[in-house]
């Protein structure tokens, strides 16, 4: 493997995948940090590095929370844009008049799921 933090995103992950190798008869290095598993040395240093990663992933993930919620608070974040109902109507009409769905969508510029969402949804 060449990347550790490509594997697993949690230490229990990772070493769950560890022992499924090892049940095997095998053991695997990291190539990119020359780390071996078959030494107990090898796999304290495993057991750490995931530990890490996970730790490093979870404070990313928090500062992407706080800085979403300061986006937030300056109506800086608002979303999905909401779908324009014109256009809905308008790919109706169109398949309404024989047109083909993905022609009608790509014409008016929205997505066939979009389409076939409202219609479920109720709204067409």
């Amino acid at each position: 493997m060449t990347k550790l933090d490509r594997l697993a995103r949690s230490t229990k992950d990772l070493l769950g995948i560890a022992e499924e190798i090892k049940k095997k008869g095998t053991d695997f290095e990291v190539l990119n940090i020359n780390l071996d598993t078959k030494s107990p040395t090898g796999q304290l240093m495993l057991t750490m590095l995931a530990a890490i990663a996970e730790f490093e992933r979870g404070i990313m993930l928090e500062r992407q929370r706080e800085g979403i919620n300061i986006a937030k608070a300056d109506g800086k974040y608002k979303g999905r844009k909401p779908i324009n109902e014109a256009k809905l109507q308008q790919v109706q009409k169109l398949v309404d008049n024989g047109t083909s769905v993905s022609k009608a969508v790509s014409e008016v510029g929205i997505g066939r799921r979009t389409y076939y969402k409202a219609i479920e949804e109720g709204r067409l």
